[in-house]
């Protein structure tokens, strides 16, 4: 069976309050950038961080790495890609984002774990909950 291809898009036009006096996207907002992308990924699989509450199940961010290749600068519009590439045992979404040249400006990957909120466990397999909303078998 065929890896199943979860990706999700969304266009963002930087404001000004993203940037830095010199008119810069600065560094930590680009976690802003790649939540927005997340989010609109988890919800086309039907597992918001609402139905993940709902389904016993805490998915907290335990590691990031961002590569910054090109500055992103006021009122630029962008487009924020998320791609799930690892679910077994943890989530893995990888993120670019492009600008209206369609230059590739920046790289990144979050790293998320289940945690039971019942007996605040972390699990060192997915639950089936995500099976099933990926559509793949455990």
């Amino acid at each position: 069976m065929s890896e199943p291809n979860h990706r999700a898009e969304v266009e963002i036009v930087v404001s000004f309050n993203d940037c830095d006096p010199m008119g810069v996207v600065w560094h930590g907002h680009y976690f802003r950038f790649f939540e927005a992308a997340r989010e609109a990924l988890l919800r086309s699989v039907n597992y918001s961080y609402h139905e993940m509450a709902a389904s016993g199940y805490v998915w907290p961010v335990v590691d990031t790495r961002v590569k910054y290749r090109q500055p992103l600068r006021c009122e630029e519009r962008i487009w924020v890609s998320a791609t799930i590439v690892e679910y077994e045992n943890r989530l893995r979404i990888d993120y670019h984002i492009h600008n209206a040249a369609g230059q590739l400006t920046t790289k990144a990957h979050t790293i998320q774990v289940a945690v039971d909120q019942a007996t605040q466990e972390m699990c060192f397999v997915s639950p089936a909950i995500l099976f099933e909303r990926l559509g793949v078998q455990p």
